[in-house]
This record gives structure tokens, C-alpha cells and sequence, in this order.
């Protein structure tokens, strides 16, 4: 029996009291604030996992040549308060991982970090002549009322099969997901057919307005932490896979498909890395057969492992990450004009 089934009865008190906010919500008593700036919002039904970063950042791709974009996150984990921008010298302690990654990948991109979405949403257009933002993970956050609500269901633990936390791991009700613009499987494997598909969006039940696509995730090579050169591994390597985020078996899975050894050294999503942690890789590391061995990891671990204090373990180590992107299965236009269409339809008028 699963340990977590003895929690029903607190995730039906916490069910009931997410069920009254949004209730509150939907009469209006609670108040959502509309822009008339377009907002896109990114966000998931499920605690972590779905894939949102590489997401937004295939909507920055698609817009930012023709609109300038503000991405805002609450920042999740950072050490700093308020509203916090972005710039090429902060690191993951003062803005979050994943606001970090955005902005070391897209310099010319303004991104903010604040757990007020209103005030930072304002800010953002204000001080940033900002003509879109981009809104990271607040699907819950319903004082912001979002022009185009994107949400994301892995293929693999789709929300309508889990159960509210903390029995499970549903933010909210699975039928919050009515609020969803646009809904995306992700996380697919390469190749899905027909029928698979047909019975994901059976099981989802989309409504008749919501459009639902189907994306898999896209390895890039393998990339040294710092510039260095160094040799890119061979299919005979010993692979450590450092990870603190919330669910790394597509990772595993790839790593396993490319390299003769690989093992597995977890952390919990968005763990801060310590000098400590980094003796201990290097003693799994070195525990490991083989001659050739190296040190991978993801792109979002690899913003908090570049921190200054971290540097001097881990500069000397054979340490990789892996960019992800990812790709749509079918119907990459329809998504692509939705997306525009809402934030031509929606630009403001200087």
C-alpha cells in the first residue's frame, strides 16, 4: 500500500479549501486583475516536473523577434526579497535557478523575479516597455487574470490520474484545468500514434474551446560547465548524473541510452549545492569502474553549481550539462499561430 493513501483526509480538508479560493475566484469576490498588455501564462496542475522551462523558452524563440518580451517568476527558493531584475552578473541565490537560465540564454530578454505577480507584472511593462510577458509557474496564481493560460500534463503522470497533495501531488483540483487555454502533454515519447493520443485526450476531456498538443523533449550536447575545452565523452564512459530537480528519469533514461555505466546522484528540486556536495560527487565519482568518467548534469543544476562560493570544487571536476529543448509532434503552426494571433490581437497601441 502506498504510505501517501493515509493522507486522503488532509487532502480533502486542503482540497476543500482550495475548492472555496477558487470559488471565490469565479464569483468575482476574489479579484483578477487583466492587463492590457498580453500575459501568457506557463504553469502545470501537478507540483514540478512537466517540463515548463524549456517551454518558455520556445515561446521566447517564437515571440522575441517581433515583440519585446519580460519573463516573470516568483524566484522559487532565492535568497533575495521584492522585485529583483535580472542581469548577466546575478547568480541563482539572488533571482532562482530558472529565471538565471532565461536570462544567461537570452541576454537581450528583461527578467524579473517577484512573489507579487501583480507588482512585478506592472514593473516589468512600466520600466521594461514590455509588450509581453511571459508568466512562469502561475497557473495558480489567479489575482493575475493571463490573456493566454498554457498548461502542461507530463505523458507519463497525466493530472486527471493523481490525486491532491499530499496524498498525491495535484496543486489543485483536476478540474482547475477548465481555466487552460491551451493544454500540452509533454515529456512524450519520440514517436506516439493515433491511438494513444486519442485516448490521452479522452482521459483529458478537453473542453470544446482547449486545443491539445503533444511535445517531446530534444538532448543538446553535452557542454562543459566552464569554458575549458575538453574532451566530449565516448560511449564507453562511466556517467555520474547530478540532479536536484523534481523529476529526472527522462534524463536517466537518455544517459543509459548513450553511455556503458550510469549512475544515479539525486537531490531535491532546487537544492542549494554546498562544498559538502560537491566532496561527495567527487568521492561517487571516483568510486565509479572505468578509466573514463565524467560528471553530467542538467542546465537548471548547472546555474546553481556556477555559483562564486562553489567554484574552486568545482572547476577542477569533469562536469557536463545537457541543454533540453523540445519539439511538437504534430500541428507546430496551429500552436504558433494561436500564440501570435492572441498577442497581435492584444498588443498595446502606443
Amino acid at each position: 500500500m502506498n504510505w501517501r493513501r493515509l493522507l486522503f483526509p488532509i487532502s480533502w480538508l486542503y482540497g476543500a479549501g482550495v475548492w472555496l479560493r477558487n470559488k471565490l475566484f469565479d464569483l468575482s469576490l476574489l479579484k483578477s486583475v487583466l492587463y492590457d498588455t498580453p500575459v501568457i501564462c506557463v504553469g502545470n496542475l501537478r507540483i514540478g516536473g512537466e517540463g515548463k522551462t524549456p517551454h518558455i523558452e520556445y515561446l521566447i524563440a517564437l515571440l522575441k523577434d517581433e515583440f519585446k518580451i519580460g519573463i516573470l517568476s516568483r524566484g522559487y527558493k532565492r535568497k533575495s526579497k521584492g522585485f529583483q531584475l535580472a542581469t548577466l552578473d546575478s547568480e541563482a541565490a539572488d533571482i532562482g535557478d530558472e529565471p538565471l537560465q532565461f536570462t544567461k540564454k537570452f541576454p537581450d530578454i528583461a527578467v524579473a523575479v517577484d512573489a507579487d505577480r501583480l507588482l512585478g507584472i506592472a514593473r516589468l511593462i512600466t520600466e521594461k516597455d514590455t509588450e509581453v510577458v511571459l508568466l512562469d509557474d502561475a497557473f495558480q496564481h489567479r489575482y493575475v487574470k493571463a490573456g493566454l493560460n498554457i498548461l502542461l500534463t507530463s505523458y507519463e503522470n497525466l493530472y486527471v490520474n493523481d490525486h491532491l497533495l499530499p496524498a498525491g501531488n495535484l496543486r489543485e483540483p483536476a478540474t482547475g484545468a477548465k481555466r487552460a487555454d491551451l493544454i500540452i502533454v509533454s515529456k512524450c515519447p519520440q514517436e506516439v500514434n493515433e491511438a494513444d493520443k486519442t485516448n490521452i485526450i479522452t482521459q483529458l476531456q478537453p473542453l470544446p474551446k482547449q486545443q491539445v498538443y503533444f511535445t517531446t523533449l530534444v538532448y543538446g550536447k553535452l557542454t562543459p560547465l566552464y569554458s575549458s575545452p575538453m574532451l566530449l565523452p565516448s560511449a564507453g564512459a562511466s556517467c555520474l548524473v547530478v540532479t536536484g530537480i523534481a523529476n529526472p528519469a527522462s534524463l536517466i533514461k537518455e544517459c543509459k541510452n548513450q553511455f556503458k555505466e550510469v549512475l544515479h546522484y539525486g537531490f531535491r528540486d532546487h537544492h542549494a549545492f554546498n562544498k559538502y556536495d560537491l566532496k561527495n560527487i567527487r568521492k561517487k565519482l571516483d568510486s565509479m569502474q572505468g578509466t573514463e568518467k565524467f560528471i553530467l548534469t542538467t542546465e537548471k543544476d548547472a546555474m546553481r553549481l556556477q555559483a562564486k562560493t562553489l567554484q574552486p570544487y568545482v572547476k577542477n571536476l569533469p562536469l557536463y550539462y545537457i541543454p533540453i529543448s523540445i519539439r511538437f509532434l504534430e500541428k507546430e503552426e496551429l500552436f504558433n499561430k494561436q500564440v501570435k494571433n492572441y498577442v497581435r490581437s492584444n498588443k498595446r497601441d502606443y
